[in-house]
């Protein structure tokens, strides 16, 4: 399968490579721009403030159905308009019965037609 159909660029988070600053592609690329959607609160990016999802507001609500519906809301919002690549199949949210959300995102690669799926803890406490 040839990288360049999912693009190629900065890894995420940023680190480094053996040369430089390490970069990603193939389906490990779209992973990383589905975990940089879901980070990024609405307003962080100063020229493009509705980037990303409304994650974050869920900080400090109670771990119950109406929490987990609204996460799951905000996931498909935010992949259906910023990631283009990927056809969403499923978002699944459940608690760990404490102040974490496991969020079960399936999807398909448009370009392949392959099946993926990615699990994305959020915190509801805000991480020290």
């Amino acid at each position: 399968m040839d990288p360049d159909i999912h693009d190629r660029g900065l890894a995420f988070p940023v680190r480094l490579g053996t040369s430089g600053p390490a970069e990603s592609a193939g389906p490990r690329r779209i992973q990383e721009s589905i975990r940089i959607i879901l980070e990024t609160q609405h307003g962080e990016r100063v020229m493009r403030p509705d980037f990303g999802c409304d994650l974050k507001r869920l900080l400090f609500a109670p771990n119950n159905e109406s929490t987990a519906s609204l996460a799951r809301y905000y996931v498909e919002e935010g992949l259906t308009r910023w990631e283009p690549r990927i056809e969403l199949l499923d978002v699944t949210v459940t608690n760990d019965g404490a102040a974490t959300l496991l969020i079960d995102i399936s999807y398909r690669v448009r370009a392949t037609g392959a099946a993926d799926r990615l699990v994305h803890p959020f915190s509801l406490e805000r991480s020290p």
